[in-house]
């Protein structure tokens, strides 16, 4: 059997870029030496556009189950029997609902242990919305879906990674949903990470302010001074290295950012904006705190490139690799763990460690 990490890919919106970026990838077989993917969805929409692709060398192999996955192929698992009606670079309510059943498929196999990882093509967060999916995004799905109590959105790319405090809510409801806790719970989460996902063995993180100059010493706000940080100082006595807050709009323009392992923004877009400016064609979308692993390409749907063979399958590949990477990295620590436990030797301190001495 092999031990290649088995990677599940749902292929999104149909009508958008989401099985272009796939197939660019798959297309390139040095793709499988790291990593045995098998994509969700169907062979006869897989075949248009792959034929619009102009891909006529390229195959999937067919399997019914991820069990049987070549390990030497990209594999492709039919999710439904009946044709579909494809309107490329068009939102529609057929688009949402094959999107959900490719969806809904790969995540039953990544619950049960069927696949290792799952990487997410961008779905349109409207047309899928049905009487089973009623969540804001893939990352609220996926967080019911594992039982998880919280998770975050972890932007990640080999320069930057940014975490979000508050995710798919209005703006004008961000002051109000911020709290100290909060802030606390998610610096736990990106230190846990940090070091199961990435190995970085001390991280040291900046947090953003929430107003303008970071409040101005209470001139522009109050957030800073009453939440933020007494945040900030109470996960550094739990042993997190953390600092500020910071202003965005310096810590960005400056690029202080590169002097931490990882920056926790306050909104979606303070945190967004600045990441996909500076890494949107590597960037990768990838959920922190769930029991198993799944990343995104950091980019949307685009209906306005679809069909038009010009879609950057850079994030898409990226988000295989990071995939692949933490899969690795989370099974080295176990054995690591595990080697020293049957030792009898001093197990290192892991992220769980400091999960439970934090709390």
């Amino acid at each position: 059997m092999s031990n290649k990490v088995k990677i599940g890919i749902s292929i999104g919106d149909v009508n958008g870029i989401g099985l272009e970026v796939i197939l660019k990838t798959l297309a390139n077989n040095s793709i499988l030496d790291y990593c045995t993917p098998i994509v969700y969805g169907h062979t006869k929409v897989v075949s248009y556009h792959r034929k619009a692709l102009g891909l006529t060398d390229f195959n999937f192999n067919v399997v019914t189950s991820a069990s049987l996955a070549n390990p030497k192929k990209a594999n492709l698992i039919n999710c439904w029997e009946e044709d579909v009606k494809i309107e490329i670079g068009v939102s529609t309510e057929i688009g949402g609902k094959y999107a959900l059943l490719s969806l809904e498929k790969a995540t039953e196999d990544l619950v049960n242990g069927e696949i290792d990882a799952l990487v997410t093509a961008p779905i349109n967060k409207f047309n899928i919305q049905s009487e089973t999916f009623k969540f804001p995004g893939h990352t609220e799905y996926l967080q019911e879906r594992s039982g998880s109590k919280d998770v975050l959105m972890f932007l990640i790319s080999e320069d930057l990674r940014v975490g979000v405090v508050t995710g798919h809510i209005p703006l004008k409801d961000v002051a109000s949903t911020i709290t100290k806790d909060m802030i606390v719970q998610k610096l736990k989460m990106i230190n846990e990470s940090l070091k199961k996902d990435f190995w970085i063995e001390k991280p040291k993180i900046a947090v953003l302010g929430l107003n303008p100059h970071a409040g101005d010493n209470g001139l522009l706000g109050s957030e800073e001074r009453d939440i933020i940080m007494p945040a900030i100082e109470e996960a550094f006595d739990k042993g997190i290295i953390c600092f500020g807050p910071y202003p965005a709009d310096g810590f960005f323009g400056n690029s202080t950012y590169k002097q931490f392992d990882a920056v926790l923004a306050m909104y979606h877009d303070q945190g967004l904006v600045p990441f996909k400016s500076i890494a949107f064609s590597t960037g990768v979308n990838y959920t922190a705190g769930l029991k198993f692993v799944r990343t995104s390409p950091d980019h949307g749907t685009g209906y306005d490139i679809a069909g038009k063979n010009v879609a950057d399958p850079t994030s898409f590949i990226e988000a295989l690799f990071a995939a692949t990477h933490i899969v690795k990295n989370r099974r080295e620590q176990e054995q690591l763990l595990n080697n020293q436990l049957r030792s009898g030797g001093k197990i290192i301190e892991t992220a769980s460690d400091v999960k439970d001495d934090a709390n």
